[in-house]
């Protein structure tokens, strides 16, 4: 069985890789990722489709934690997650409730709470569409 921050430093540094693949192995179809207020993407296939315009579209990917608690089966990150895209950097400020599968050593859940209007703003020049 894995510790919940093994499965954190491990999937924010597929993340940082950039391969799809690699990141969405750490889901499976139970999964959920929900950007509060909006509803979950749901399953493997809903969370790539979420990741997958930024992370195609970024030339580098680098998320910050700049606090994190673990307890049990859970992670809460304070974080800022930074997309590099036309060489002009992107970040914006995160507060994350991961719950996680530790015998699996995947991530069950999570409960992202972002400015999404300031984050929005941040991205209008990038043309992510």
């Amino acid at each position: 069985m894995v510790k919940p921050l093994e499965i954190v430093e491990s999937f924010l540094h597929a993340l940082s890789t950039q391969d799809m693949e690699e990141i969405i192995s750490f889901f499976d179809e139970r999964s959920s990722w929900q950007n509060i207020p909006h509803p979950p993407a749901v399953g493997r296939k809903e969370i790539t489709n979420m990741f997958r315009p930024i992370i195609s579209k970024s030339s580098k990917v680098q998320w910050d934690i700049v606090n994190a608690v673990y307890e049990s089966n859970r992670a809460w990150l304070e974080r800022v997650d930074r997309f590099w895209i036309n060489d002009i950097e992107y970040s914006v400020e995160c507060n994350g409730v991961f719950e996680l599968d530790l015998s699996k050593g995947i991530i069950l859940t999570v409960r992202d709470y972002v400015d999404l209007g300031e984050w929005r703003k941040r991205l209008a020049s990038a043309k992510l569409n």
